[in-house]
């Protein structure tokens, strides 16, 4: 159909045997769309003659019939029995179309737009395939039974068979986006973010960069490095310096006193690594980044229960080797074995991780950093000073209990030098201090999910 804008109004076409027979003439203005007249009377207009009525018998179908010849902007609106109905008496629908002037162009002289509908065949697959069948859509209102139309529903386009190339090779499958398992279906909202499902590897990364960005971890680190070294260093050089001999005692040791008071740093940082969260109130956000507690817990004992070993790996074994390199002149009567620098090393390692680990567990359960501190020093020095200021001969069985089960005593037994003659020996103290460890951890897992932050 070409565009009513045209300047010129197009030869016209010979007519065909379905056109209406109206005449051409020019229309200086649009007036308005007729009315619809009752069935058995056509539609009259100045100038053009009324349409001829068609025979009552049923039509034929449009698809069987040729397009007629038809002048430019000229459709046929053209009445089709419903399937199953007998074929009314009716005319032929005609319709008026009245051309409208484009804004800001004159109106070029045409005749009225008479429109004819004529249904259009369906294409038919290459396949046999039965034809859907039609549905009617036929117009409500009194006389108005010749507007009939026929709804068709269109059959899908087959693939092309093998052998019959189109001149472009098939499109693959739409891939589904990633995010679709989780944006609840095709029709549901895709975020443009990664989505990932967050497991304890995550929880690790993110203790990890906490505690290695925190000003606390520097000073309490570099404060348990200088006591150790420092300390274990002086005491070998005051050996070294005014003794002959070592007697019974082994090179290995003179680390005690330095890994008693580097256990100090180590019980805060324990205890910060998690009551300062509570402190400053940011343990809303780490328990919005992931609600699972007890993942959130695991990830700090983890991480803290390795930075601490390192560290006091690390720090015992350079503490062992200048000791026993000071005191190598001396006359050694108690020469230290592969399982004495093991436990003096790799044993120490794991008895103060095991401390700091049940700093960690206290500072769960108290998430108070003042408080928790507070109660960990006192439990690691009060019953040593206790036992010391017992002088009375009925406090005396009290008196040797506490020497042989305090920190630092437990602590000697794992470098070889017990403070007391009786009590835990050999790795004795590191299975204790583990069982208390895991019962005190296991009452922080306990509370953990039962407390508001």
């Amino acid at each position: 159909m070409t565009s009513p804008q045209q300047p010129q109004p197009q030869p016209q076409p010979e007519r065909g045997p379905h056109d209406t027979g109206a005449q051409q003439q020019p229309m200086p203005a649009a007036p308005p769309m007729p009315p619809a007249a009752p069935q058995g009377a056509a539609p009259q207009q100045q100038g053009t003659p009324p349409p001829q009525a068609q025979p009552a018998g049923p039509e034929q179908p449009a698809p069987q019939q040729h397009a007629p010849a038809k002048e430019a902007g000229t459709m046929m609106l053209q009445a089709q029995q419903a399937p199953g109905q007998p074929a009314p008496a009716k005319e032929a629908g005609t319709m008026t179309l009245q051309a409208q002037q484009a804004p800001g162009q004159p109106a070029p002289a045409r005749e009225a737009g008479t429109m004819t509908l004529q249904a259009q065949q369906a294409p038919q697959p290459q396949q046999a395939q039965q034809a859907p069948v039609p549905q009617p859509l036929a117009a409500h209102g009194p006389g108005k039974d010749a507007g009939t139309m026929m709804l068709q529903a269109q059959a899908q386009a087959p693939a092309p068979a093998q052998g019959q190339g189109q001149g472009q090779a098939p499109q693959p499958p739409a891939q589904p986006h990633p995010q679709q398992a989780y944006a609840g279906g095709p029709a549901g909202y895709v975020s443009p973010i990664p989505v990932r499902p967050t497991h304890l590897g995550h929880a690790l990364l993110s203790e990890w960069t906490k505690i290695r960005s925190v000003r606390s971890t520097l000073w309490t680190v570099g404060v348990m490095i200088l006591l150790t070294v420092g300390i274990g260093l002086l005491a070998g050089s005051v050996i070294a310096g005014h003794s002959d001999s070592i007697g019974p005692d082994s090179p290995l040791s003179y680390g005690t006193f330095g890994m008693m008071m580097g256990l100090i740093p180590v019980i805060t940082l324990g205890v910060l690594v998690i009551s300062s969260e509570y402190s400053t109130g940011m343990v809303r956000t780490t328990l919005t980044a992931c609600p699972a507690r007890a993942r959130i817990l695991t990830a700090k004992a983890i991480v803290f229960f390795v930075l601490s070993f390192v560290l006091a790996l690390v720090t015992s074994t350079v503490v062992a080797l200048a000791q026993y390199s000071m005191v190598s002149g001396l006359k050694i009567t108690n020469e230290p074995t592969g399982a004495d620098w093991f436990k003096a090393t790799v044993g120490v390692g794991l008895f103060v991780a095991m401390v700091g680990l049940l700093s960690l567990a206290v500072g769960a359960l108290l998430r108070h950093s003042a408080g928790a501190i507070t109660l960990m020093i006192g439990v690691y020095l009060l019953p040593l000073v206790l036992a010391i200021f017992m002088r009375s001969k009925s406090l005396e069985d009290i008196q040797l209990w506490l020497m042989e089960y305090a920190f630092p005593s437990q602590l000697g037994v794992m470098y070889s030098s017990a403070l007391a003659n009786a009590g835990p020996s050999g790795w004795d103290p590191l299975w204790i201090v583990t069982g208390l460890t895991a019962v005190t951890l296991g009452a922080a897992y306990a509370v953990i999910n039962k407390r508001d932050v």
